[in-house]
């Protein structure tokens, strides 16, 4: 059932956007980009990158925040190597990639695994404070007060779950629960790891390092929007909330890897009401692919700067 809806849910939202871009096709195809867009796309490219090397800086405070000390650098590196791996069919590779570099550099297993698990958390928690904040100017907003009151109890539900009096005891109960199927002389060696992997204080700094990572991730995308029109400085707050709510749809929907096909739907629901329509469908497209290409990059540049100061 869970492959059906994933492949529904990725039919359906690849259908909305290739039925919008059908549509809009003599006007996507119309827009020309200058040489000034071409430099607004360029620094669009390089502030999407700096904001997943700001997302795997952001990692290594989730680990510190686990009692685990840790290489920026290194962690950093391996953030952007794996990050690619997303784009894989089931959209969980690029966990498994940083759990296994951080067992690998001596991490306790346990805080690996927490560390990719509060991550999407506090994203996610992020993106809805930013919709919250910005949201005055979006289409649904005052359609109906239930609509007000569904993000507000979902953030206090995200922003609830990452607290440590919500997640010590988890870490407790799977950790006696694991150390109970093991049934060896190493359980009370682990059970030692329960202490290690309480969290101390709520993630307060990893939670507002990822608004700085959602606020980059939007200044891409207004960038690139930019790039093929301009806009009001007033139209910058419908565009910051629209993206924070497409991209953590992208995020939480068990749809395509990487969002792919439902940031797209999401965004062009929303903003095609609010501007040309071609301008928005060619505004996404091209920001996916600059998202792609400054992910590459990032494993690239991770990559090499391996190979040269390892």
């Amino acid at each position: 059932m869970k492959k059906i809806l994933r492949w529904f849910i990725l039919g359906g939202t690849l259908f909305f956007v290739g039925t919008a871009l059908k549509d809009n096709w003599l006007e996507v195809s119309s827009i020309r980009i200058d040489a000034a867009g071409w430099s607004v796309l360029a620094v669009a490219t390089g502030v999407t990158l700096l904001a997943h090397i700001w997302a795997g800086w952001m990692w290594t405070w989730i680990l510190k925040e686990l009692n685990q000390s840790v290489s920026p650098g290194e962690f950093i590196q391996v953030y952007l190597k794996t990050n690619v791996a997303k784009y894989l069919p089931g959209n969980v590779w690029h966990y498994y990639g940083r759990i296994l570099a951080a067992k690998n550099a001596n991490v306790d297993p346990g805080a690996a695994t927490l560390s990719v698990l509060l991550e999407p958390l506090l994203m996610a928690a992020a993106a809805l404070i930013m919709v919250i904040l910005f949201a005055g100017q979006l289409a649904f907003n005052n359609t109906n007060i239930w609509i007000s009151f569904i993000k507000f109890i979902s953030l206090f539900l995200l922003l609830a779950a990452v607290h440590p009096l919500v997640l010590n005891p988890i870490i407790k109960f799977l950790t006696k629960f694991k150390n109970n199927r093991l049934n060896n002389q190493n359980s009370q060696s682990e059970n030692q790891s329960i202490i290690v992997l309480n969290i101390a204080r709520y993630p307060l700094l990893p939670l507002l390092g990822e608004l700085i990572f959602l606020l980059l991730r939007g200044t891409g995308f207004i960038l690139t929007m930019f790039a093929l029109h301009s806009f009001s400085w007033s139209q910058i707050p419908l565009l910051l909330g629209a993206f924070s709510f497409a991209w953590v749809l992208g995020l939480v929907i068990p749809g395509a890897p990487g969002g792919l096909g439902v940031f797209e739907a999401t965004a062009i629901a929303i903003l095609q009401h609010r501007f040309p329509a071609a301008l928005v469908i060619s505004s996404i497209t091209l920001y996916r692919l600059i998202s792609i290409f400054a992910e590459i990059s990032g494993a690239g540049l991770a990559s090499l700067d391996e190979r040269l100061f390892s």
